[in-house]
């Protein structure tokens, strides 16, 4: 075969959606899952079997000079971190389809910001209902397997990835703040409100996508907060969550039950550097 024929063949199986369970070229395929042994197994026995690993990236570009000589929050920046976010997510969803699943858990949200863009990497596991002849999608999440199974059991269900972020650059001191603070253990009120603007931004923007997708509630939210650059004046504030709504009338109880992992590793040591440490 040769190159130009290698090229056309790859070209026309990416753009080409795979069958459930089977390769580009029609055979037959086990499933691929980050999830772990327990999970799986948990999984299976609520209904639900893994399918494939899929992904969603999009770069959103900052206008170049929006982070020179100016205070407060930064659009331009918050802004281009949504418009990647939607993007891909949008991505990581034909992911699930075209794999056969009907949603995606386990989703690890990769951020990156630099002077002229922003950066989104998604990387989840689309899973479906066992058996099920037809996959229409559901949801996308962060939740673990576990958490999944609990989540659902209990009337609740996942709809969406809901985020915010905010980017705000914290004023200049002045000469005479800066020479006061020198050698002394004083708050800098400058960075401290910035962070505190930043963070109330960026929690409203999550509360409104979860809103959008008419979630409930949202679960699960991790935050992500500090310097989004070299410069100290650059602060960040990034939530992202789950968005879930309740399916049921009411919330059902769940009976705890027991549950031994079967990747726990099997921690040991040295008696002798015990007694070393010991008679030292």
């Amino acid at each position: 075969m040769t190159l130009r024929e290698e090229v056309r063949q790859a070209v026309t199986a990416v753009a080409s959606p795979a069958h459930p369970g089977s390769d580009a070229a029609g055979a037959p395929r086990g499933t691929t899952s980050d999830l772990t042994i327990d999970e799986t197994l948990l999984l299976h026995s609520a209904g639900w079997e893994p399918v494939d690993l899929v992904y969603g990236i999009s770069w959103w570009s900052i206008p170049w000079g929006v982070w020179q000589w100016t205070t407060g929050e930064v659009q331009e920046a918050s802004a281009a971190f949504t418009g990647a976010v939607n993007h891909a997510v949008k991505q990581l969803r034909q992911s699930c389809e075209q794999s056969g699943g009907s949603g995606v858990l386990g989703v690890e949200v990769g951020v990156r910001v630099s002077s002229h863009h922003v950066s989104i990497e998604l990387t989840g596991t689309a899973v479906r209902r066992t058996g099920a002849d037809a996959h229409r999608f559901e949801f996308v999440s962060d939740l673990s397997a576990r958490d999944f199974v609990l989540l659902t059991r209990a009337g609740w269900w996942p709809l969406g990835l809901a985020a915010g972020a905010s980017f705000v650059i914290a004023p200049r001191r002045t000469a005479r703040e800066w020479a006061a603070q020198q050698g002394q253990n004083v708050e800098l009120p400058n960075l401290t409100q910035a962070l505190y603007l930043a963070r109330e931004r960026a929690m409203e923007r999550m509360q409104q996508s979860g809103t959008a997708m008419k979630a409930e509630g949202i679960v699960a939210v991790k935050l992500r907060e500090g310097k989004a650059s070299s410069s100290a004046r650059v602060i960040q504030f990034v939530a992202i969550g789950t968005g879930v709504h309740l399916r049921t009338s009411t919330h059902r109880s769940v009976s705890p039950e027991m549950v031994v992992p079967l990747d726990e590793q099997v921690r040991v040591f040295d008696v002798k550097s015990l007694r070393s440490a010991a008679s030292e």
